[in-house]
């Protein structure tokens, strides 16, 4: 079963997401974040929550603000607000009656979930699918004239998804405050990274240099999947094996 439902965050701004639920009630969930200008119903997100429910797990994919139906400015994106979102998503689903918390995430949301599960005392586990985790490198996405517009302006614009938006300094500034790679070797939950090896936006050896950085970590290369799991079949075998590994999660020792 899928219901919209809608929270707070910490501003007051109305966040929108799609709870899943299982056939029986369960006391597992887990809390989906979505990729850079993205919104909770990127395939990959949808398709793992689906396949969590048959397993009997509960999820909730939610927009961060700015983003989707969700309230707010994008302009006021950033790490570090999109983290706490992710614990006010978990207080949400505490109050929903879920005890055990996974956390996911894609590209960005990918981070966000590491950067927010090591800050969370009651998760099981966490997957990263094509994170960009071998360092935010939030400038990395623009071109050098935009970098030279942020430089000089202290802001930049682009062209996203049919939206033309803009980032501030503040976002990069923001950014500039998390190692992703040291997160990531202290992380105490489990740790599933995915990426495709024909990622054409964030490059698989970032996957390859989280799992080096923690070697309790398990690492999937999918072969000949892209960025987004364009490929129905390919992002079936992902969503089944990312929620079959959430389900070993619940599932054992504490």
């Amino acid at each position: 079963m899928e219901e919209i439902v809608y929270f707070k965050n910490l501003e007051g701004e109305t966040l929108a997401g799609t709870l899943h639920l299982p056939a029986q009630p369960a006391p597992e969930g887990v809390i989906f974040g979505h990729c850079f200008t993205c919104s909770r119903h990127t395939s990959i997100l949808r398709d793992t929550a689906t396949k969590l429910a048959e397993r009997g797990i509960a999820s909730l994919r939610f927009d961060f603000s700015g983003n989707g139906q969700s309230g707010g400015d994008f302009i006021n994106t950033a790490y570090t607000r999109h983290i706490r979102e992710m614990t006010q998503a978990q207080r949400f689903l505490s109050d929903r009656g879920i005890s055990r918390f996974g956390l996911a995430g894609h590209s960005m949301g990918a981070a966000v979930s590491i950067l927010a599960g090591s800050r969370m005392e009651t998760v099981d586990g966490i997957c990263a699918f094509s994170g960009r985790l071998g360092g935010l490198d939030p400038e990395g996405g623009f071109t050098s004239e935009q970098i030279s517009e942020l430089r000089e302006t202290g802001r930049v614009a682009f062209q996203s998804r049919g939206r033309r938006l803009e980032l501030p300094g503040a976002f990069f500034e923001d950014a500039a405050r998390y190692d992703i790679l040291q997160t990531i070797a202290s992380l105490a939950p489990p740790l599933l990274i995915v990426h495709g090896d024909r990622d054409e936006i964030i490059p698989v050896w970032n996957a390859r240099a989280a799992k080096a950085r923690n070697d309790r970590a398990t690492l999937e290369i999918i072969a000949g999947a892209d960025h987004m799991y364009g490929d129905a079949a390919l992002r079936d075998k992902v969503a089944a094996l990312a929620a079959d590994w959430f389900r070993k999660c619940f599932d054992g020792p504490r």
